[in-house]
C-alpha cells in the first residue's frame, strides 16, 4: 500500500528562475518559485523575484515583488502558463541636474510557453498583457525564461 505521506510530498518541487546579462550594462534576476503538482497536467506556483539592473553611471533599478503562476502541460513536452506579478521598482537614475529617485508598484499579467528540455529544466518566453512602452519597468513585453526545478 503507497504511502500517503510520501504521495503528498512528491507534489511539491521548488523551482528557481534566473537571468544574467552584461551587454550594455549589469542585469541580475532571481526568481524562486514554490510548485504544486495538482495532476500530470497542472501545477500551481508562488515565487518571489528579485531583479537588478544597471546602466554605469547613469541609472540604477532594484525591482523585489511576488507572483502567482499557472502551468498547464497539454504534453509531457509544451507547457503553458498564466503568471500575475505585483513588484516593488526603485530607480536611481543620474541627470544633469543630479540624481534623480523614484519608486512606484508596478503589475504584470503574462502568457507563455515552454519547452520541457528535461524533467527539471523549461524555456520558453512569455508576454506581459499589462505592458505600456513608456511607463513599465520591462524593456519589452516579450521576456525568454530558463526554470530549473528540483
Amino acid at each position: 500500500m503507497p504511502d500517503s505521506t510520501s504521495q503528498a510530498q512528491s507534489n511539491w518541487k521548488f523551482g528557481m528562475g534566473f537571468g544574467l546579462n552584461f551587454v550594455g550594462g549589469t542585469n541580475i534576476s532571481l526568481a524562486p518559485t514554490l510548485l504544486y503538482n495538482v495532476s500530470e497536467k497542472v501545477t500551481f506556483g508562488v515565487g518571489l523575484q528579485y531583479n537588478y539592473a544597471a546602466i554605469k553611471d547613469l541609472r540604477k533599478t532594484t525591482t523585489i515583488g511576488g507572483n502567482l503562476t499557472t502551468f498547464y502541460s497539454p504534453t509531457k513536452k509544451i507547457i503553458t502558463l498564466l503568471e500575475f506579478a505585483e513588484l516593488n521598482v526603485t530607480s536611481k537614475n543620474e541627470t544633469p541636474t543630479g540624481e534623480v529617485k523614484d519608486s512606484f508598484w508596478e503589475a504584470a499579467l503574462f502568457i507563455g510557453a515552454g519547452i520541457n528540455v528535461t524533467n527539471k529544466i523549461t524555456i520558453g518566453a512569455k508576454y506581459n498583457m499589462l505592458y505600456k512602452e513608456d511607463e513599465s519597468v520591462y524593456t519589452t513585453p516579450v521576456i525568454p525564461f530558463v526554470n530549473i526545478s528540483f
